[in-house]
C-alpha cells in the first residue's frame, strides 16, 4: 500500500470506517478475493461443507493494521498466510465473537 492509502484508512478509521468498505480500491479488492476463493466460505469449507461467500474478512484487523487493509496476503514468521478470506454471513459474526457456532444436534433414529 501507498503511504496515501494508508492515510486514507486511517482517517477513515477515525472518522468513518464505513467510508473504507465503499472506496472503489476495497471493493474492487473484495471481489478479486471472493473470485480467489469461487465464493465459497472458507470456513464452512474447513469444515466439510458448501456456503456461499458474501463477506470478505480481514484476519489482521483494519483498525489494527491499516497498512494491510488492501493486503490479501502477510508475512508472519516467513510464513506467507491470508489476510483476505472469503466467509458467509454466519461465520463472518461468529469469528468476531457476534454470536456461537451453531452446533446441529446429529440425525439420530429418534429424531428420524
Amino acid at each position: 500500500m501507498t503511504e496515501h492509502e494508508i492515510a486514507f484508512v486511517k482517517k477513515c478509521i477515525r472518522e468513518n470506517i464505513h467510508r473504507f468498505y465503499t472506496w472503489g480500491k476495497w471493493k474492487v479488492l473484495r471481489e478479486q478475493v471472493l473470485q480467489l476463493d469461487k465464493y465459497e466460505c472458507q470456513l464452512c469449507k474447513k469444515r466439510g461443507k458448501y456456503t456461499k461467500a458474501t463477506t470478505v474478512h480481514h484476519v489482521n484487523y483494519v483498525k489494527k493494521h491499516p497498512d494491510k487493509a488492501l493486503e490479501i496476503w502477510y508475512s508472519f514468521r516467513g510464513e506467507k498466510r491470508r489476510n483476505l478470506i472469503s466467509l458467509c454471513h454466519d461465520c463472518h459474526e461468529e469469528v468476531h465473537g457476534y454470536r456461537q457456532p451453531k452446533k446441529k444436534e446429529p440425525l439420530t433414529e429418534e429424531r428420524w
